[in-house]
This record gives C-alpha cells, sequence and structure tokens, in this order.
C-alpha cells in the first residue's frame, strides 16, 4: 500500500516511520527544501504520551538524547507574587519524564530517521490538489506541476494544511489566539534567575506572558506570548527584524518584577515572531482516500505542551488502523473514533489555559487571587491521577487495531 505523507513536521515523519513499521509503502513529500520545522518556533516538550508513541516507531531517543529532563513549572505574576507550581507530568514507573528540546534537534533527528531508514522524500512539493482514482486510491498534485499516485494521502501539513481544505471545502480556518510568539536563548551568567535547570518560570506579566527555562549547560531558553488584537498578516511578521522584536518585547516586559527584559536584553541571534492559532472542531478529517492527522487535524495551543506528542500519537494509530483495517476508508473510520474524544478534550484544555494569557486589569486581578488556590489543588499525587488520561496513553504496537 503506497501512502503520500504530505508535510515533513513530527507528525509527517512519525508517519512516514510508523507506516513503514507496518508494512506500507510510505513517501514523504515536503513543502520546502528541508522540513519547514527547521525555521519555525524555538524549543517545545514532549511529554511521557509523546514519547510513548516515539517508542512504537523506535524513534523516542531523538527527544531523549536531544533534550534535557523537565520536572516543575513555577508561576508568578507580573508584579513578583508567587502564585504557586506543579509538576509538568508524571514521573513513569520506568522513570520516564517529560523532556524540552530544541524544535531543529526533533524535527532533523526524525527526518534524518526517515532517510536512514531508506523512505521516499520529496523536496519543492507543494500540495495543490487531489482526486480519487476511479480504481481507489488517490492522486495528488504539486504546484510544481508533477503527480502521485497512492491508496491514501495523510495530511500532516499543519495548522493552514492544504489537505484539509481538499477533504472538505466547508472546513474551520485556523483561529487566531490573540497572541503571537517568540523566543530565543541567552546565556544565564550574570542574569541572576531564580530557576533550578530543567524547571520552568511562567510569569503573566502586565502586558506579556513570559516564560523561560535554564538548560544544563546553563543557557537559557525562553518564549513570550504578546498578545495583539490585530491579527498580523504573515508579511508583516516577516517584515519584522530581530531588533524590533527584542526592542518590543523589551518595552512589553520593561514594567514587570521579573526578569524577562533582562534576558530578551541579553539574547544574541535572530529571533523571529509567529501567530498562536489552534482550531475549534473540524468537522471532517477524512473522505475515505484522504485524512488530516496533527495540527491539520486537531491544533492544540503551546499551554497544553501536547502538540508534537499528539502528532506522533496520530501518526502511530493511522498507520496502526491503515495495518490491521480491511480497507483504506474502514482504516481512516477507525483511526478516527480511536482519536477524536481525545485530542478534542484536550485542544479543550490547552484553549482554557490560553485564555489566561490576555486578561485586563481586572481580569489579572482576579486571576493572581485564584490561581494560588487552583495551583495548591494542582500540585500533588492526586491531582496528577486526575491527569493520567492524558499522560498514561500507551499505543500497544502489536495489538489489532480493529479490536
Amino acid at each position: 500500500m503506497r501512502v503520500l505523507i504530505i508535510g515533513g513536521g513530527v507528525a509527517g515523519t512519525v508517519a512516514a516511520l510508523a507506516a513503514q513499521r507496518a508494512g506500507l509503502e510510505p513517501e514523504l513529500f515536503e513543502a520546502y527544501d528541508h522540513s519547514a520545522g527547521l525555521d519555525h518556533g524555538v524549543f517545545l516538550t514532549v511529554a511521557v504520551n509523546g514519547l510513548d508513541a516515539l517508542r512504537a516507531v523506535d524513534a523516542h531517543h531523538v527527544a531523549l538524547d536531544a533534550g534535557f529532563p523537565t520536572g516543575r513549572i513555577r508561576f508568578q505574576s507580573g508584579t513578583g507574587k508567587h502564585l504557586g507550581s506543579m509538576e509538568i507530568g508524571p514521573v513513569l514507573d520506568d522513570g520516564t519524564v517529560t523532556h524540552t528540546l530544541r524544535r531543529s534537534d526533533l524535527y532533523g533527528g526524525l527526518y534524518d530517521l526517515v532517510v536512514k531508514r531508506g523512505i521516499p522524500v520529496h523536496h519543492g512539493k507543494r500540495l495543490t490538489g487531489a482526486e480519487r482514482l476511479p480504481g481507489g486510491g488517490v492522486r495528488a498534485r504539486f504546484a510544481d506541476g508533477a503527480t502521485a499516485d497512492g491508496a491514501v494521502l495523510v495530511g500532516a501539513d499543519g495548522v493552514h494544511s492544504v489537505t484539509r481544505g481538499l477533504i472538505d471545502a466547508a472546513a474551520p480556518r485556523p483561529r487566531y489566539s490573540g497572541l503571537g510568539n517568540t523566543g530565543g536563548f541567552a546565556p544565564a551568567a550574570g542574569l541572576d534567575l531564580d530557576a533550578a535547570p530543567g524547571d520552568y518560570v511562567m510569569i503573566w506579566g502586565r502586558d506579556c506572558f513570559f516564560g523561560y527555562t535554564i538548560a544544563p549547560d546553563g543557557q537559557v531558553w525562553w518564549f513570550a506570548n504578546p498578545p495583539a488584537r490585530h491579527e498580523p498578516s504573515r508579511e508583516e511578521l516577516r517584515r519584522l527584524t530581530g531588533r524590533e522584536i527584542r526592542d518590543g518585547l523589551a518595552a512589553r516586559l520593561a514594567p514587570d518584577r521579573a526578569p524577562g527584559a533582562r534576558i530578551v536584553a541579553a539574547t544574541a541571534g535572530e529571533v523571529g515572531m509567529t501567530n498562536l492559532y489552534d482550531l475549534p472542531t473540524v468537522p471532517t478529517w477524512h473522505d475515505g482516500s484522504m485524512v488530516v492527522i496533527g495540527d491539520a487535524a486537531h491544533a492544540v495551543s503551546p499551554a497544553s505542551g501536547q502538540g508534537a506528542s499528539l502528532a506522533a500519537e496520530d501518526a502511530v494509530v493511522l498507520a496502526r488502523c491503515l495495518r490491521d483495517l480491511p480497507t483504506v476508508p474502514a482504516a481512516l473510520e477507525r483511526y478516527e473514533a480511536l482519536r477524536r474524544p481525545r485530542v478534542e478534550r484536550i485542544v479543550k484544555w490547552g484553549a482554557r489555559m490560553n485564555n489566561t494569557k490576555k486578561q485586563g486589569a481586572v481580569g489579572r486581578t482576579l486571576r493572581d487571587l485564584a490561581l494560588p488556590v487552583i495551583l495548591r489543588r494542582a500540585d500533588g499525587p492526586d491531582a496528577m491521577a486526575k491527569m493520567a488520561w492524558m499522560y498514561h496513553h500507551h499505543i500497544d504496537w502489536h495489538a489489532n487495531a480493529a479490536s
């Protein structure tokens, strides 16, 4: 069975690895010269459920080798008030914990595995159309005029997915969160930061949400989510220089009793800005010959820490369904039935977390009063047990997906 996979991010590369392990014939089509993930974003977390999914295709070492263990999140207000702390995720029985790593290391490491395992990769292939073939299967059309035929087309092409629109012309567009996303790396020396290596500090500033962690080598990894009511276009964001972004952030962070402004000022190298999006419920995930996975089906807020992990889960579950169900349409139906309830629950959870980042003065006051109580309840074995549905998610590769 030839599987056409569109997109070389986490969802696409893991889909290729999983399809090969399932005995299928995957081919990866990437619009860019290399993975788009190498140019967007700074770093991310892979939760224990994501590591479990990667382990199913023997790719978990990519995250473990390139990343570092991540333990707790400490929260504070822009006024310097400590709001509480909580574990980022559980410690599994085998000692596995959430890991933080550079986005480029995850994308690049998975891409290298795809190439090493002999899976064909085609660059410069931007999907523009697709059609069902009379005898079954699908034909993909690309901007350069090339075509490719396969039994199924897997859209792992991100939140702005072309595949999603080809499956359903009325599919919802990504929902702008009202927040931007930027980040960088700075030396910790001289910044006098009160944080243990591997732990996160999250600051609800007056004008901007800011977070950072300290890597084992002493470098500060940081991100910021400046709010903007107007959704900047991609062209507007591309025109922003690194200096403009840093200066704008410094002005937003200056009023806070927190190290954000100093960390940004100490950052060397280029920084970029993107918009944060999520997706409301996508009614149609497949049409019997094409299917969407990862952010193309359910873009979740970065506040959840689950984007990469859910993408990896999707890819592994889809490969099992294609392996075990008698027809492609039946496999896609089963995939959706297995995945939709879980991912939509996490999308809703992440959206609630994201909304706390863009409060007005009254909202900030209420939030700072409520969060210490909420976080005290959230920090402990009982609270972590209530989150087991998210983290303790195991994919049994050898089990029959049809049952």
